[in-house]
């Protein structure tokens, strides 16, 4: 093996483990509170849409109410990664995560998936955008999908909200149009 070659496997193995540490530091982060220690895990110039760009804007989505004001309690529990390299700057991946949160009476579960985007800049890695997407959220008291998948009491209801997963996967619609609609409704009563 080359000294190139082992070069470049050493720089990934070393990509590898500083995308690994952005989704536990990201939930640190979030159940902390610690808005300065959230945005330094995102790219400077960050597009948070409606709120602007860069790392200020991004403090203010997520001190917003809608956002980590609406809850008082949370833990993420981050429970798997991948990650694909595009180039030695830039990476997309996967982050499998179990959310709970203390909403007043509540104490609301999520199952979710991050589908990250991650670039190199200066030799650090950070998170260009992170798009949340989830099976079902629901009080712990509750089975996910009674009466709906978008449990959350009281809140949530509007449509930016609504799970988008399963069916959000690329292989999903495919790997069930091989079944019949009786095979699928023998084994879920929600669709």
């Amino acid at each position: 093996m080359s000294q190139d070659t082992l070069l470049a496997r050493l720089e990934r193995v070393e990509a590898q483990l500083a995308i690994g540490q952005l989704p536990a530091r990201y939930a640190l982060a979030v159940d902390g509170r610690d808005l300065d220690a959230l945005a330094e895990l995102f790219a400077e110039d960050v597009d948070c849409g409606r709120w602007g760009k860069g790392r200020e804007a991004l403090k203010n989505f997520y001190a917003s109410e809608s956002i980590l004001q609406a809850f008082y309690r949370s833990v993420h529990q981050i429970c798997g990664q991948t990650l694909e390299f595009q180039d030695a700057e830039h990476a997309t991946g996967t982050v499998y995560c179990r959310a709970e949160h203390e909403d007043g009476e509540h104490w609301v579960v999520m199952a979710i998936c991050y589908f990250d985007q991650y670039q190199r800049h200066d030799g650090r890695w950070y998170f260009v955008r992170r798009d949340e997407r989830h099976w079902y959220s629901t009080d712990w008291q509750q089975r996910p999908g009674n009466p709906t998948w978008q449990s959350w009491p009281g809140k949530y209801t509007e449509a930016r909200y609504q799970p988008r997963l399963p069916a959000g996967f690329p292989s999903w619609e495919g790997f069930w149009a091989r079944s019949s609609a009786e095979q699928r409704q023998r084994i879920t009563r929600q669709p």
